[in-house]
């Protein structure tokens, strides 16, 4: 009969986790959750056998891509129509309040 291996992911594991990840869990969920884990950490042992070498790196899973107008000229406003309702100004310069000391 084949042994089952031993378990990476163990309850206190779980619980330490939790307490920084600012969680509560009870007891029965410990077990659980370690469970869950413990097959992720086996799913990703089985990625890693995976043959990548002629798989190009992508940033998603679709060919997405972005779709752009084209650019078009238009009139703009000048700096006087711009400045025009400004509550403060400064030649051609908007005047706001300091921020930074």
């Amino acid at each position: 009969m084949l042994e089952k291996p031993k378990s990476i992911i163990t309850e206190d594991n779980v619980k330490h986790l939790a307490h920084l990840a600012r969680i509560e869990l009870g007891g029965g969920q410990l077990a659980v959750l370690a469970g869950q884990l413990e097959e992720i950490l086996g799913f990703i042992d089985k990625l890693k056998e995976v043959d990548i070498s002629n798989v190009k790196p992508t940033s998603h899973i679709l060919p997405l891509q972005n779709v752009l107008r084209q650019d078009s000229l238009k009139n703009s406003l000048n700096s006087q129509d711009a400045l025009s309702g400004a509550p403060r100004k400064e030649g051609s310069f908007f005047v706001v309040p300091r921020i930074i000391e």
